[in-house]
């Protein structure tokens, strides 16, 4: 049974990585998120599933946004505002990786802000790296016209996140909705070509203990594979003699546009 437009859902799917320059290195693995209406979490209550409290799974509010615990959907507005996105005033959901036995490494969230009528005007793409470090990309239409499936938006690339790519060049990105299915594409392109591609994919269905349930059964040690596998293609790149680029100081501001 697919979930309503706005409800909360669990996204199970996959993460594909294709590294084309300069040594080919593709590899698919099984993920598995949240989706999260702001509007919501507070009072969601979902067996398995802890909002700011231990659980199986957990959300905590200081993993992202300010990361000092405080509301989220207070700070995305705010944010929205600071960049004269005011107007963006519907439903903005959180597609995350929960914590999983209290354990988390989530390399990208997205925060899909909306209007009122319920289109897409703008996304938060939120950036970890396996260095402590955070960034955040807000993407939106120059003219702030809806965001449309197959619709291509770019960001400069400002903040480092894997020892085998530059800081420079940039991202492009694509979301699309097809019934219950949500996609998000990241190419990073830098030098005129396209040097990763990225697509992470996945089927929405209602968040209920029993979803929950399927996960763990499915995917038990998922965030800590996350982690494993970062370090187990890094290894398999060096192999390959890839160029390694040492780490630059982060960008001074946390949010780029």
């Amino acid at each position: 049974m697919a979930a309503p437009l706005f409800a909360p859902s669990v996204c199970v799917g996959a993460v594909l990585h294709e590294r084309t320059q300069p040594a080919h290195n593709r590899f698919t693995y099984p993920l598995a998120t949240l989706r999260i209406p702001l509007s919501a979490m507070e009072g969601l209550r979902v067996p398995l599933l802890g909002i700011d409290r231990p659980n199986v799974f957990s959300v905590r509010t200081r993993d992202h946004g300010a990361r000092d615990g405080s509301p989220l959907l207070p700070w995305m507005r705010g944010l929205l505002a600071q960049y004269g996105m005011a107007g963006i005033d519907g439903e903005i959901v959180l597609q995350t990786m929960p914590r999983m036995f209290g354990f988390l490494f989530n390399p990208v969230s997205f925060w899909f802000c909306h209007d009122r009528s319920g289109a897409l005007r703008a996304v938060l793409a939120e950036v970890s790296n396996t260095f402590g470090e955070h960034h955040n990309y807000l993407i939106a239409h120059p003219d702030r016209r809806p965001i449309l499936a197959g619709d291509e938006l770019t960001a400069c690339k400002v903040f480092h996140v894997s020892p085998f790519f530059p800081v420079r060049g940039e991202y492009r990105f694509r979301f699309a909705r097809q019934g219950s299915v949500v996609s998000t594409a990241i190419d990073y392109w830098e030098d005129g070509r396209c040097q990763l591609a990225t697509h992470l994919s996945g089927r929405e269905q209602p968040l209920t203990g029993a979803a929950l349930l399927h996960w763990l059964a499915r995917l038990p040690l998922m965030t800590f594979g996350v982690v494993a596998r970062i370090h187990w293609q890094a290894l398999r790149l060096a192999i390959k003699r890839v160029p390694f680029f040492r780490k630059p100081h982060p960008p001074t501001e946390e949010i780029s546009s």
